[in-house]
């Protein structure tokens, strides 16, 4: 029987394993390298999948008040003309059928809340340094000298995970698309009340409303040779960028300036083949499956990872049944969304037809309905 966790990594990941498992009695400490415990980033997309666990882990309405949830997309060419939209869903419309975004941080201030007020301990500035399994109970080894015993060390640790390089040393590493994604937080028109993306200019561009008066746009820019971008250089190539595009987007472009919040990185992937747990350690997440922004699924999937590792392991009190029971229950799933994501940014970067490439995306979405 699992009584206590050492859950690594304070993101998403991390928060959802370590909620679901305490609201199952678990005694969970939760550690992050980090000692400010801060959140990365701009604003990110949540659909329907990420709305459906943010409501089982008991935060979705704090996402609304705090982020943006609607539901639909509008589809706009350069000049900023509407080419076609959804409409929007029903009131009664659940979870899964919805979309809207948040800032990163912010959503991470909800965890974080939910994390505190569930009693779960928090050690922050430590990490991993050495698993020592004895028996029935793995002693962890931390940064700081000291050790924890524990049932089961859950792994969310990142896309760069330590844990995944100590337990699968012979791993790949996270491969670069040859893509990045640029991300500027703006103020929002009240108009833009749902996902709006531009199609026909140079790059694939995208707004998204994040809160009651912000959105923040995203460009996904080819970029072969993995360029680094001095800070200073960031807001005039953003600029350029924006340049061929009208409506909406020329008064973002007019209205930036040094207070302007723009965050770029290049698009990695990561797929780790079965098993994702070797003895009491498991890793979830962007440690076994991060993917590109494309199918805004990454976040979503993370908290999944967290709610379903929590049911295998109250179904039984075989460990070893519980997390194989885990992999096998989450890898189709999560090798779809990397999968079809890193497809998708093939077909942008070679100038193929973006129909397929939208054939791609809402039949992936339509899958991911299904439970998790």
């Amino acid at each position: 029987m699992i009584e206590k966790v050492l859950v690594i990594g304070g993101g998403v990941g991390g928060m959802s394993a370590s909620l679901a498992l305490a609201r199952r009695g678990v005694d969970v400490e939760l550690i992050d390298n980090d000692p400010h415990w801060r959140a990365y980033g701009a604003g990110i997309s949540v659909t329907g999948l990420s709305l459906r666990a943010f409501d089982d882990l008991g935060i979705l309405d704090e996402v609304r008040e705090k982020g943006f949830v609607g539901a639909g997309i509008r589809l706009r060419g350069p000049d900023g003309a509407v080419v076609m939209e959804t409409p929007p869903a029903a009131d009664d419309a659940p979870p899964v059928d919805r979309s809207g975004g948040i800032m990163r941080p912010v959503l991470h201030e909800i965890l974080q809340q939910q994390v505190r007020n569930a009693g779960i301990a928090v050690t922050l500035g430590v990490e991993a340094a050495d698993f020592v399994e004895q028996g029935d109970a793995v002693q962890v080894v931390l940064s700081d000298g000291s050790e924890r015993a524990v049932d089961l060390v859950v792994a969310a640790d990142g896309i760069y995970s330590k844990t995944r390089a100590m337990l699968f040393p012979a791993a790949a590493t996270p491969q670069f698309t040859g893509q990045g994604c640029w991300r500027i937080v703006a103020d929002r028109p009240p108009e833009v009340d749902r996902a709006e993306m531009y199609l026909g200019g140079p790059v694939k561009l995208g707004l998204n409303p994040i809160s009651a008066d912000k959105l923040y746009a995203f460009i996904l820019e080819h970029v072969p040779d993995n360029p680094w971008f001095e800070e200073q250089a960031m807001l005039p190539h953003v600029a350029e960028l924006l340049a061929p595009f009208g409506g909406h987007i020329a008064d973002i472009r007019k209205n930036l300036g040094p207070d302007s919040l723009v965050n770029y990185r290049p698009l990695e992937w990561l797929l780790l083949p079965l098993p994702w747990h070797r003895g009491r350690v498991v890793l979830i997440g962007d440690a076994v499956h991060a993917t590109t922004p494309h199918m805004a699924s990454g976040a979503g999937a993370a908290a999944e990872d967290g709610l379903a590792l929590a049911e295998e392991l109250s179904r039984t009190d075989d460990l070893e049944a519980a997390l194989t029971a885990f992999g096998h229950r989450r890898f189709e799933r999560v090798r779809m969304v990397v999968e079809n994501s890193v497809r998708i940014g093939e077909i942008e970067m070679s100038g193929g037809n973006q129909m397929d490439a939208n054939k791609m995306l809402g039949g992936t979405m339509a899958r991911l309905k299904e439970p998790y």
